[in-house]
């Protein structure tokens, strides 16, 4: 039973990376070039599992790809926000006081419809501050609809999608780099 669960999930690892839009994934990475170029930052957002591919990538970022990436996830910060705004508002906030419009957002949502990061989409079409979301579950949730930028995930599996994520941020630290095979000795 075992074997039979572990083919089935990365099997359907598998087909959905071989589906994945790279298109998008090129755009994106586009998208990022071109806020280093304007001397912007990168900021990348998430909840629960994704604010750690979140902070993964915001370091590979920093590190091998030299692109200034910040994922606002000091727990202090994020329960002062809460605290004072509602925790609906604190990426709002976040982006609110760190943010400018030369900068580029990322948000990372397996359902599309967690309230922070719809509330945040929302604020940044309002600012006219550039986003791209990476998202999961169904095609028609409300952050893709809200965004002028997506990459959707075609899966109802909370890891299936945060891996696909995954796969796609730390690629695009490839594509920067220029190799996906190098040493952490540069």
């Amino acid at each position: 039973m075992s074997k039979v669960l572990l083919n089935t999930y990365l099997n359907e690892l598998q087909n959905l990376i071989k589906s994945l839009d790279l298109d998008k994934i090129l755009l994106l990475k586009k998208k990022i070039m071109l806020t280093k170029k304007r001397n912007g930052k990168v900021f990348i957002f998430g909840n629960g599992g994704s604010i750690s591919t979140a902070n993964h990538f915001a370091v590979d970022m920093i590190k091998n790809a030299k692109v200034e990436t910040i994922s606002i996830s000091n727990d202090n910060l994020i329960t002062c926000f809460s605290n004072d705004y509602g925790f609906e508002y604190w990426i709002k906030h976040g982006i609110k006081y760190c943010a400018k419009k030369n900068d580029l957002v990322i948000f990372l949502s397996v359902s599309g419809k967690s309230q922070n990061i719809i509330n945040a989409a929302k604020y940044c079409n309002k600012k006219k501050i550039n986003f791209f979301s990476l998202t999961g579950h169904k095609k028609n949730n409300l952050l893709n609809k809200i965004s002028k930028n997506f990459l959707w995930i075609d899966s109802m599996s909370y890891n299936i999608v945060e891996i696909a994520h995954s796969i796609i941020l730390f690629n695009i630290v490839d594509l920067i780099i220029g190799k996906n095979i190098y040493t952490s000795n540069r």
